[in-house]
């Protein structure tokens, strides 16, 4: 399957907001990314999408930001919809199991990736592209659907993680890499009321030059 054919046509094949993911204002990513993105800070939203997380992040004068996604249509509906307002924010089209980084980020935001990712190599090759876009003591926050939330979404196959076992997989892959700081729990209502629960786990890279 190519996979990011697979998310063009997705995101082509009915409006963006009668996608399942989607979220006028993404409430609970904007509280964390204010909560964790250092003022003038930069950061990567890994699978962003057509999100709006970065339209906000912009308004409010976060900091910096890059958009990361498979999907080269999903990003060309995130540009039109920013057209002038698109000064400091990078959008890329690549796979973040096979993506390297230019600059280093203080905040990894993952909305809905990681737990598409069923094969521990491609978890393996995603953990390593945050050691290397992270800066030593930034944060992560990798959200999935939860131990009771959907088994497919998009027609694809997800694995479903509790705080505990996504820290466990992280660790078990990559032994020192992230530290837990804080875990939730979060109800997604889709645009037909449908409720999707997630997780959502935030890390702080450990800093190995001491």
């Amino acid at each position: 399957m190519d996979i990011g054919k697979h998310w063009d046509t997705a995101y082509l094949a009915r409006d963006e907001n009668t996608l399942t993911w989607f979220e006028d204002v993404a409430v609970v990513s904007l509280r964390l990314v204010r909560q964790h993105l250092p003022r003038g800070g930069v950061m990567i939203d890994v699978g962003g999408g057509t999100s709006r997380l970065v339209d906000h992040v912009l308004d409010e004068g976060l900091g910096a930001m890059t958009v990361l996604d498979l999907s080269s249509e999903a990003l060309e509906i995130t540009r039109a919809r920013l057209g002038s307002h698109t000064v400091g924010v990078s959008l890329i089209v690549a796979d973040i199991c096979a993506w390297t980084p230019d600059r280093a980020y203080d905040l990894w935001f993952d909305r809905a990736v990681f737990h598409f990712l069923t094969d521990p190599l491609d978890q393996r090759h995603y953990l390593e592209t945050l050691g290397a876009s992270l800066r030593p003591g930034g944060v992560a926050a990798i959200t999935t659907f939860d131990l009771t939330g959907p088994e497919r979404c998009s027609n694809l196959p997800v694995l479903r993680y509790s705080p505990e076992t996504l820290a466990g997989q992280i660790d078990s892959l990559i032994p020192d890499l992230l530290t837990p700081v804080h875990a939730e729990r979060h109800a997604h209502r889709t645009p037909k009321g449908n409720v999707q629960n997630f997780q959502v786990s935030v890390y702080r890279k450990k800093d190995t030059r001491t």
